[in-house]
C-alpha cells in the first residue's frame, strides 16, 4: 500500500508507506475532510453557524456545566479565542455562563432553549456526514471500525492520565 501523489488531478507516483506508522496522519486527515465534509452539509442546509460554534454547542449538549477551560481542550481551541466565540453565543441567547461554586473565577456552561433545536440539526447535519464516510463499509465493518477506535481512544486516554 502506498501514498497517491497527485499533481491537478494526475497521479505522478505512489509513495509506499508504511501503515502503522501512518496512523497519526490518516487519522488527522479523516478528522479533517470529515469536518470539511460536516460543513459543505451544514450549508447545503442553510445551517449558519461556523464550525467553532457547532462543534461548541455539540460538546455542551453532551457535557452540561463543563468549564471553559475543559471545553477549550475540548475543542482544541485557545482560550481566549473560545472566549470571544462565547461572547457571542451568549449575545446571541444560545448558552449561558453560570458561576462555578467550586472556583469562583471560573463559569460552567449552559445551553439554553433555542440552541436545543440547533442541536437536533447538527446532529442530523452529523448523521448525514457519517454515513457518506462509511458509505464503502458494510455495517459490520462500521462496528469494527468504531470498536477499534474506541480501543485506542482508552488507550490514549489512559496514557495521558500517567
Amino acid at each position: 500500500m502506498g501514498v497517491v501523489v497527485a499533481v491537478d488531478g494526475v497521479v505522478v507516483d505512489r509513495v509506499p508507506v508504511d501503515n502503522v506508522r501512518n496512523f497519526g496522519f490518516l487519522a488527522k486527515d479523516v478528522s479533517r475532510l470529515s469536518a470539511k465534509l460536516f460543513e459543505r452539509h451544514a450549508r447545503e442546509r442553510a445551517l449558519a453557524l461556523p464550525m467553532s460554534q457547532c462543534k461548541v454547542l455539540a460538546l455542551l449538549a453532551r457535557h452540561e456545566g463543563i468549564s471553559q477551560a475543559r471545553l477549550a481542550d475540548l475543542t482544541e481551541t485557545d482560550p481566549m479565542t473560545l472566549v470571544r466565540t462565547l461572547d457571542r453565543m451568549q449575545q446571541d441567547g444560545l448558552i449561558e455562563r453560570r458561576a462555578d461554586p467550586a472556583d469562583r473565577r471560573a463559569h460552567r456552561l449552559y445551553l439554553l432553549d433555542a440552541a436545543r433545536s440547533i442541536v437536533e440539526r447538527i446532529w442530523e447535519i452529523a448523521g448525514q456526514t457519517r454515513s457518506a464516510a462509511l458509505a464503502a463499509l458494510s455495517q459490520d465493518e462500521r462496528e469494527q471500525l468504531v470498536e477499534l477506535l474506541e480501543r485506542v481512544h482508552g488507550t490514549l486516554l489512559a496514557l495521558e492520565a500517567k
